[in-house]
């Protein structure tokens, strides 16, 4: 269990101010101005030596990321950094509980994060729906502005740079990093061929790194306190502190700030107060947001709360969105509204996700009847694998992934069902 000392976000559930003095307080913008004088590498060789990873899901080495930004972009063009604030992932609510309560830690991540990559400017894209969250944002960066942390030599520095709140307009695709950029820009939101990858041709053309808010939030305290501080929490590879969103099922929803490699089961119990009727209760987790497969309880019992760990499992920590389902879900319908979303999300720009995504989810409505034949299983299996791996983006893969986890462990659901309706019909 994570010791108070090492938390880093000390306000996650707004019980203090969010404002500049209080974030002072806590210990937010302290020291920015000497991890400046320090150097681009001095930050960014501090960032790998904590081994974070990327908080949005995919779990990229946030320092080798940084790395990859040219020190000088040909042509003279200026660098970007862009901060992925669309949270839209089902079963995900952790970056908009930084946003509201945390804000000075995004802005003051941002200053340091666009320092090392030699960026001019962050443009923190946020989801259209988090309104209460972006005018917490707003705030903070007009704040920050104004005691001139941020602007025109940030922090007496020397070091322009600015900071701008884009608000999108409620699409998940946008959550794709360059179906980000594309919207940036004005354009339709769809995502790019890569290469060439955001760090050589990103926003406005320009050398371009993408990170998530958790990711950039956590930076100035793992400059305060040491890329090994945040190295010795947690496991190998899989190291420092995570904020798990946990709901469905269980006696606390909460967003809580725990240790990496945390066993599922401690974190549910200790933090949501177990699940509703007890753990001999639980049918199924889905342990990282609604994009990655469920697991039974048989592996929920032991697997721990780490990138390493979860994929060995066949599933994945995603956003740490746990969504926990007791024996009273239909664990058939449950993944066919997952299925509806992700049909429903596609941009429909390769055909593999926008035909697919339509037909697992016309299958999977009828299996939640039980109107199919057992051979239309495996039909269901064949067609997320046509549609995993086949895509532009993740998207086609989030689509195919919950349905791959149904059918591998609680095939017998749906076979019983089938059975059920056929019996019914006769």
């Amino acid at each position: 269990m994570l010791k108070q000392e090492n938390r880093i976000f000390t306000n996650l559930y707004g019980f203090e101010s969010t404002g500049l003095v209080a974030s002072k307080k806590r210990g937010d913008w302290k020291d920015t101005k000497k991890f400046i004088k320090k150097g681009h590498d001095w930050v960014i060789d501090e960032v790998k030596k904590s081994c974070l990873r990327g908080r949005g899901g995919a779990g990229f080495p946030t320092g080798l990321k940084w790395s990859f930004m040219p020190k000088e972009p040909p042509g003279g063009k200026p660098s970007y950094l862009v901060i992925n604030a669309d949270e839209s992932e089902p079963g995900t609510c952790k970056d908009r509980d930084i946003i509201r309560n945390e804000p000075h830690k995004i802005v003051e991540g941002a200053l340091l994060a666009g320092y090392a990559m030699r960026a001019v400017a962050a443009y923190i894209y946020i989801r259209g729906e988090f309104y209460n969250e972006a005018m917490a944002l707003q705030k903070a960066i007009d704040e920050a502005y104004k005691a001139k942390l941020i602007g025109k030599d940030a922090c007496g520095s020397g070091y322009n740079f600015d900071v701008y709140l884009h608000r999108g307009a409620g699409a998940y695709i946008c959550g794709e990093e360059t179906a980000q950029l594309q919207s940036l820009e004005g354009k339709k939101g769809q995502p790019r061929l890569k290469p060439p990858f955001p760090a050589g041709v990103g926003l406005y053309g320009c050398p371009t790194t993408i990170n998530n808010v958790e990711t950039i939030a956590v930076v100035p305290t793992i400059l305060r306190r040491g890329g090994d501080w945040f190295a010795s929490l947690g496991r190998e590879n899989n190291t420092g502190t995570k904020v798990f969103c946990i709901s469905g099922h269980v006696n606390n929803p909460c967003n809580v700030e725990e240790e990496m490699g945390i066993s599922l089961k401690e974190l549910i119990e200790k933090h949501a107060g177990g699940v509703r009727g007890g753990w001999d209760n639980l049918l199924a987790i889905i342990p990282g947001g609604s994009s990655v497969p469920m697991l039974p309880r048989s592996i929920c019992d032991t697997v721990t709360m780490d990138f390493d760990s979860l994929r060995e499992q066949q599933s994945g920590l995603g956003t740490a969105g746990v969504i926990v389902m007791d024996k009273s879900t239909d664990l058939i319908e449950a993944i066919e509204r997952l299925a509806h979303f992700y049909m429903h999300e596609s941009c429909g720009q390769c055909t593999p996700c926008r035909e697919g995504t339509g037909w697992m989810w016309r299958i999977m409505k009828r299996l939640v009847k039980g109107d199919a034949t057992l051979d239309e299983i495996d039909e269901l299996l064949d067609v997320t694998k046509q549609v995993e791996g086949h895509t532009i983006c993740a998207l086609g893969d989030a689509a195919a992934w919950p349905i791959q986890g149904l059918i591998r462990h609680f095939r017998f659901l749906i076979e019983d069902r089938i059975k059920n309706f056929s019996k019914e019909v006769a």
